[in-house]
């Protein structure tokens, strides 16, 4: 089938990431996307971690490209109807016809429901080891390869064309709505309508918006049958509708591309969107290492990269004992610092965290997708005695590093590089292994209590 999309680099599009401009994770930890708001709020990308020591740039560029940030302001719900009607104006004047914005808009409702959600906050980050066992869970691994089997002709025609195998493809499935068992029961344009006239990233989710409607005009899907999670985000795989528009594929030839119903569609659309972020077709997302007693914690940033040749000489070694995969720009992480499990990550380990920026989901994905080639999981033991963090609890360590000289930025409850930074500071200064990692009896050290 011939390539009918750009190959550009996409951003970031699943529900865990789309939103982390609007805060959400994957539907497929909760029981369903309209229950318990405690599984979608507490982030799967375990602990809540950040790859950068900003938010998420997409979220300033998409309101500086706007010309306004959000204020947050809660909008009075009776102003509604009067904003779709502009929204309806707006949408016509970019190329909407009339009887897509009347299958949108006639009955469109406001979902305060939503918003509850989106403004909702964790009290607590999750240990990572806690995602995975529920990520990676024995059952989502039998599944994993019933799907497999089952769709073992498409997996390897998708494989053929884009070059990821079908493996990471189930996982990434797997991961985000437990192979479609959950992957939402919102109504697309009511989330998006709601998020836009009153969320907290109304830009962006006005944008996202204008992409549904175009998808309803482009005859992909009905409204009825456009649903996903609170957040926006779409179908097995969890396609935001800009990224929708870029990346979902018609595998299947029925003229429609589908990501709810059709699971060629899916497969092709997902392995498409991985392809356009760069994948290396025959490399491995990376293998578990051992680091020797003197290794210098600092490198453990996804920004540090050496070949693979580099590390060995440092001591780094992989856990079986073969040789360490031929990568040109390899990262290790220790996502528990020192007394957890290494990895040294390449390339398309970088790619899967395009689908969703956190070393944890991209670890999970990996991991999944190992167990369901039949490859051993995690070898190397997680501190479990370690419980989980406040954010609350973060910001106080951050405060603290603050007052004592190592200066980590403004304490936001959150565990990026700064904070990791000045932690091994601290950690040096105080004569342990600098590792970065956040734990209890170092912070009652660090504040006194």
């Amino acid at each position: 089938m011939k390539r009918s999309l750009p190959v550009k680099a996409p951003a970031t599009l699943s529900l865990c990431l789309s939103l982390a401009l609007l805060g959400c994770q994957s539907v497929a930890d909760t029981n369903t996307a309209s229950k318990s708001r405690t599984g979608e709020m507490i982030s799967s990308t375990a602990p809540q971690e950040t790859t950068s020591s900003t938010s998420d740039p997409r979220t300033a560029t998409e309101e500086t490209a706007n010309g306004s940030a959000d204020t947050g302001i809660v909008q009075d719900p009776a102003g509604f109807d009067a904003w779709v009607d502009e929204f309806r104006q707006r949408a016509a004047a970019e190329g909407i016809d009339q009887a897509t914005l009347a299958q949108a808009f006639d009955r469109v409702s406001y979902q305060p429901r939503i918003l509850e959600y989106n403004r909702s906050q964790p009290e607590f980050t999750r240990q990572i080891w806690s995602y995975l066992d529920s990520a990676v869970s024995a059952s989502r691994v039998s599944n994993g390869r019933e799907r497999l089997a089952a769709n073992r002709a498409t997996v390897d025609e998708v494989t053929q064309k884009y070059g990821v195998p079908g493996e990471i493809i189930v996982a990434i499935w797997g991961i985000e709505s437990n192979y479609g068992s959950n992957f939402g029961d919102f109504e697309t344009i009511d989330a998006l309508s709601t998020l836009g006239f009153d969320g907290r990233r109304r830009s962006f989710a006005r944008g996202e918006l204008m992409a549904a409607l175009k998808i309803l005009q482009n005859g992909d899907i009905d409204r009825d049958q456009m649903r996903g999670s609170w957040a926006g985000a779409m179908g097995h795989t969890q396609f935001i509708p800009s990224s929708f528009l870029a990346y979902a594929v018609d595998e299947d030839g029925d003229g429609r591309r589908d990501i709810w119903g059709s699971i060629p569609d899916v497969m092709a659309s997902t392995a498409n969107y991985l392809d356009a972020s760069g994948w290396q077709r025959g490399q491995p997302w990376g293998v578990e290492v051992t680091l020797p007693d003197d290794f210098d914690y600092s490198q453990t940033e996804l920004a540090v990269r050496h070949a693979a040749q580099a590390w060995q000489a440092q001591g780094v070694k992989r856990l079986d004992g073969q040789s360490l995969p031929d990568f040109d720009q390899a990262s290790v992480i220790a996502p528990a610092g020192a007394r957890g499990p290494a990895f040294l990550v390449g390339h398309n380990f970088r790619v899967i965290m395009r689908y969703n920026a956190s070393t944890s989901y991209a670890l999970a994905v990996a991991t999944l997708s190992d167990r369901l080639a039949g490859r051993p999981g995690i070898q190397g033991e997680w501190p479990r005695d370690e419980p989980a963090l406040s954010r609350d609890r973060i910001r106080r360590m951050q405060q603290g590093l603050n007052a004592h000289g190592f200066d980590v930025g403004t304490p936001d409850g959150l565990v990026g590089p700064n904070t990791r930074a000045g932690l091994r500071a601290y950690q040096r200064s105080i004569g342990v292994i600098p590792d970065g990692y956040p734990t209890q009896s170092l912070i009652q050290r660090l504040t006194n209590g």
